[in-house]
């Protein structure tokens, strides 16, 4: 990699870690309106909702773009939402530590998929960065040797919600020439349709919606996370226009760090050695996935 491209990759890097950080956050304002009456499943459909609209003058005026981008780009936005819609959802029907190892394999797929279809080159950086990236996630899910094949419904959706995103954030890069907020809204299109369907399909498991008087008491709560939800994504969907999808994957992996973190500020979880330990590993695995290759060691085989 030349020092051209380290300096262009730089910015969107930065971006991509700080969105996964958003992500680390986005449990916080989910708790309370968890604890508020709004469950996971239906938060999910109303938090798009609520995005959606807060969109929709903005997509008014980026009509034409819309318009221009068919069906392509409404698939790849429907993959990409429905990829964090069923991550959420996933919460709902298996344990989390389960969820977020499932749903991070995601770096794999993404690594996989820039072979096969956009030429990149298996790179010993890469190869490090995955090593380093999973085996910090046991360590800080405390799951040591042990693997959690998919068992149940959630477990397949939250593997499903990796693969989606991994082919999503494919398409994302390859159709680079669209708008950002273009990218944004289908995103969120996407997501809200299939929020909307799997309450549709599982209501009783997401259970019912608030009582009117309790349902009054959310409008805050969801009004600042769907603020929230806007930069989020902004700084989520913009670096994977410029990005290879592998390197999205195992930059996103710092919201595990941020969300442990914060878990352990605000909740009182633990954050001992096996935590720290688990982070520092996840952290070199984005500082080695951004530091350019030499040319002798770039790539695993010649061309």
């Amino acid at each position: 990699m030349q020092n051209g491209s380290v300096r262009a990759d730089l910015l969107p890097s930065l971006g991509i870690v700080a969105g996964g950080a958003l992500w680390g956050l986005y449990w916080l304002p989910l708790r309370i309106i968890d604890e508020l009456g709004l469950g996971p499943g239906w938060a999910g459909g109303a938090l798009y909702g609520i995005v959606l609209l807060l969109l929709l003058p903005m997509a008014f005026r980026h009509r034409e773009s819309l318009a221009a981008g068919g069906f392509s780009l409404f698939l790849t936005g429907i993959l990409t939402g429905s990829a964090f819609a069923l991550y959420a959802a996933a919460i709902v029907l298996t344990e989390v530590v389960r969820v977020l190892l499932l749903f991070y394999l995601t770096p794999v797929w993404s690594t996989l998929l820039g072979v096969l279809f956009l030429g990149e080159r298996l790179t010993w950086n890469r190869l490090l960065a995955l090593l380093f990236g999973f085996v910090g996630l046991l360590v800080v899910l405390g799951l040591g040797a042990q693997f959690p094949w998919p068992r149940n419904l959630g477990d397949w959706l939250a593997l499903g919600a990796g693969m989606l995103w991994s082919y999503g954030s494919l398409r994302v890069f390859r159709g680079g020439q669209a708008e950002t907020f273009v990218q944004i809204f289908v995103f969120v299109v996407g997501g809200a349709l299939v929020s909307v369907g799997f309450v549709a399909l599982f209501y009783d498991v997401v259970g019912p919606w608030p009582q009117p008087e309790d349902a009054a008491g959310l409008c805050l709560w969801l009004a600042l996370a769907g603020l929230m939800t806007l930069p989020m994504l902004a700084l989520t969907i913009w670096p994977a226009t410029v990005l290879s999808p592998g390197r999205v994957g195992i930059l996103l992996m710092g919201e595990i760090v941020v969300g442990v973190s914060a878990a352990a500020l605000f909740s009182g979880e633990p954050f001992g050695l096996r935590e720290l330990s688990g982070t520092l590993l996840i952290l070199a695995a984005g500082a080695v996935e951004v530091l350019p290759s030499t040319t002798k060691t770039r790539a695993i085989a010649s061309d």
